[in-house]
């Protein structure tokens, strides 16, 4: 039997989602720059999308098992804080670029931390 996710951790979940694939995105652009600075964004990128991924799917995983431990929560609230800070320093690398795309880039990361630090035990409870 699995659980109802919370309207926050679905949403939280969804921006994960939207942020791993931003960054993919991105990262193919910043591979074909070629540049020493575009290969540090490249390595960012890719941290970051992985690090949104693997915390969605912690997530699911957490939400889809009907009695998830205490255990279990706290360290999905772990991975999300872990997120929350790989977001938040990548969105700081972005905004030092400063075009357009990155500034949108680091608008969706920052979301995502945002979203990220309210989950809480509490939060991850099913509606």
């Amino acid at each position: 039997m699995t659980r109802q996710l919370s309207t926050e951790m679905q949403q939280c979940i969804d921006i994960c989602h939207k942020c791993h694939d931003t960054c993919e995105q991105m990262l193919s652009r910043c591979m074909e720059m070629r540049s020493e600075q575009s290969m540090q964004l490249s390595m960012m990128m890719m941290s970051c999308a992985d690090m949104c991924r693997m915390c969605a799917d912690m997530m699911m995983r957490c939400s889809s098992m009907a009695k998830a431990g205490a255990d279990m929560v706290q360290m999905c609230v772990r991975m999300c804080s872990m997120c929350a800070d790989m977001c938040e320093m990548s969105a700081e690398m972005c905004r030092q670029v400063n075009t357009s795309e990155m500034t949108e880039l680091a608008d969706v990361m920052t979301r995502c931390a945002d979203m990220c630090r309210q989950m809480t035990p509490q939060a991850m409870q099913p509606a």
